[in-house]
């Protein structure tokens, strides 16, 4: 109910703001002077390392995880973050005892880059701290556009002419794909059969798999992505 990032919060003195739950991945922006977020990076790394000790009950500890967090940072300052021939990047590694990765690529509609750390909690924290470091003497250069996570797509289910997506267990109907599959039905340049590659109009009659955008397993599938206006 929020009672954690709330003392989280108070305890470190850091500004942190969660981004919107409907997404498979949620950003947690922590901002405040360095002692602050230090302190706040600690909390939520400790918090981590509890999930972790509680799902791992019974279980040995040479077969832990490490706790590994996600950074997103301005693709402009990873240069300075990885240094001359990767030899900063090598330093953090090796002073902190942490795995770093720096993505390649820049994060879907952003110009940010993701950072993977993996280690044990003290190895995360020294090396988000020599991270902090670096990022404050190298500044963002340029605009930078933020990574927004996308909301998460349900699969859709057409049974009986009607259009369904599936939340949880239950499938809930959604008369507006209803009404663009069959209008989509009505073009003739869609060809809607069963087990076709492309679109398929699939009733529940569908023997292979009742219902679910129905293509066998073995069928040679491909996918197309509409965008399609809000109105």
């Amino acid at each position: 109910k929020g009672e954690s990032v709330k003392k989280m919060r108070e305890e470190s003195g850091a500004r942190i703001n969660i981004s919107e739950g409907n997404c498979p991945e949620r950003i947690i922006t922590l901002a405040g002077p360095t002692n602050a977020i230090f302190k706040a990076f600690a909390m939520i790394i400790d918090k981590l390392e509890e999930d972790i000790s509680s799902s791992m009950t019974n279980s040995t500890a040479a077969s832990r995880p490490p706790v590994t967090l996600r950074l997103v940072v301005p693709a402009s300052q990873c240069g300075s973050l990885i240094g001359k021939g990767g030899c900063k990047i090598k330093e953090i590694r090796e002073s902190t005892g942490a795995q770093v990765q720096v993505a390649g690529d820049m994060l879907p509609n952003s110009t940010e880059r993701a950072i993977t750390i993996a280690g044990i909690p003290q190895s995360i924290i020294e090396c988000v701290k020599q991270i902090c470091v670096v990022m404050l003497e190298s500044p963002p250069k340029g605009v930078t556009i933020p990574y927004r996570p996308k909301p998460s797509s349900s699969p859709v289910i057409f049974a009986g002419g009607q259009a369904y997506t599936i939340q949880g267990q239950y499938a809930i109907p959604q008369p507006d794909l209803t009404k663009l599959h069959q209008l989509a039905m009505q073009q003739s340049h869609f060809p809607m059969t069963h087990g076709n590659t492309g679109f398929s109009g699939i009733e529940s009659s569908s023997p292979e798999v009742k219902g679910y955008w129905g293509l066998d397993a073995s069928a040679q599938t491909t996918s197309h992505e509409l965008t399609i206006p809000n109105d």
